[in-house]
């Protein structure tokens, strides 16, 4: 009987390897799941999401109410399958409840924020801890998690330490089955001697592209979004590369940009271009962002919405939506 099982465990192997298989254990088949990351299930249309409206602050812990995150999704399920947060606190469990509760066809990029280190390791730790417990426990949601955003470029105003962020992300890779990364900058990534462990640390690269903080206006826009695209892959072939932040700005103030760059006509043509291309080329972007948010002020930082903080649709939506046409402008003037 053992000659025969022993036998029969042969020739099973023999058949596998045959058709260049061979046997898996749960950890190569959760690094392989990694290693797909978001695959061809999400190419396309993609979107950032804070719910922070006028008075609300995530500083100051003030946050969206469950029903205003409600009205939020029944206006981006119509054109978005999954959306990205950026921190592990109240607004992202009402947004996972609200998901769950209402079964709307939403899937999540899980954000956990990292504040610069020293000062802000506790808090850090208690972002990591409470984005382990919501991604394990909304496995059904989460597709995937972010640890920190933009922590690591050298222009950074809460830098965490490269080692720190490391060890975060494993910690995180420890204990949750999606596939884990940190979001920063295009020209962090393209380092490689400063970046290098970081990239060996991911499942998957998260990148930021914005010509309009480069100085670049509409008319080489996408041509500089696809050659750092471009550029990022020559260098790190080995990594599945997604777009994790690019849009264009209604209004900027400023010196990093070219003169009257924000606007609403060159945000609906770098908003289709940027679509038609991601769409063409199976990446996956995720536009910046859904909504203005007025707690990061009167300036450039405040006018990426697609839509008003008003929930009314800018001159790139107001064809999808035309109910949400706004009665008054959706973006300020220059002078």
């Amino acid at each position: 009987m053992k000659l025969q099982l022993k036998y029969l465990v042969s020739l099973l192997l023999l058949v596998a390897f045959s058709f260049g298989c061979s046997p898996k254990d749960s950890k190569d088949e959760a690094k392989e799941s990694r290693n797909r990351v978001f695959g061809n299930e999400y190419p396309g249309w993609a979107i950032a999401y804070s719910g922070y409206r006028e008075g609300d602050n995530p500083q100051k812990k003030i946050y969206p109410t469950k029903a205003e995150i409600l009205e939020d999704f029944n206006i981006l399920k119509q054109n978005w399958k999954i959306i990205r947060t950026y921190g592990a606190d109240q607004h992202l469990i009402d947004v996972l409840e609200v998901i769950k509760e209402e079964k709307i066809d939403l899937k999540i990029m899980l954000g956990i924020w990292l504040d610069g280190e020293p000062e802000y390791v506790e808090d850090n730790l208690t972002q990591v801890k409470l984005g382990i417990e919501l991604a394990n426990k909304y496995k059904d949601i989460v597709v995937a998690i972010n640890v920190g955003n933009e922590s690591q470029v050298n222009w950074s105003d809460h830098k965490v330490p490269q080692d720190r962020l490391v060890s975060y992300i494993n910690e995180v890779k420890l204990k949750v089955d999606q596939p884990v990364t940190t979001a920063d900058s295009w020209d962090y990534w393209t380092d490689l001697k400063n970046s290098s462990k970081v990239i060996d640390a991911v499942d998957f690269l998260a990148v930021h592209i914005y010509p309009v903080w480069g100085g670049i206006d509409i008319d080489g826009g996408m041509d500089n979004t696809k050659h750092i695209y471009d550029s990022l892959k020559a260098v790190i072939p080995n990594k599945e590369i997604i777009i994790t932040e690019a849009g264009w700005p209604t209004y900027t103030e400023g010196e990093l940009h070219a003169p009257k760059a924000g606007d609403e006509v060159k945000q609906n043509e770098y908003f289709y271009d940027l679509m038609k291309w991601s769409e063409a080329n199976n990446i996956v972007v995720f536009n910046f962002e859904a909504f203005d948010e007025p707690w990061k002020g009167t300036g450039t930082e405040g006018h990426w919405g697609l839509f008003s903080e008003s929930r009314k649709s800018k001159l790139v939506m107001q064809k999808l939506y035309p109910e949400l046409m706004p009665t008054r402008p959706t973006s300020p003037g220059y002078k």
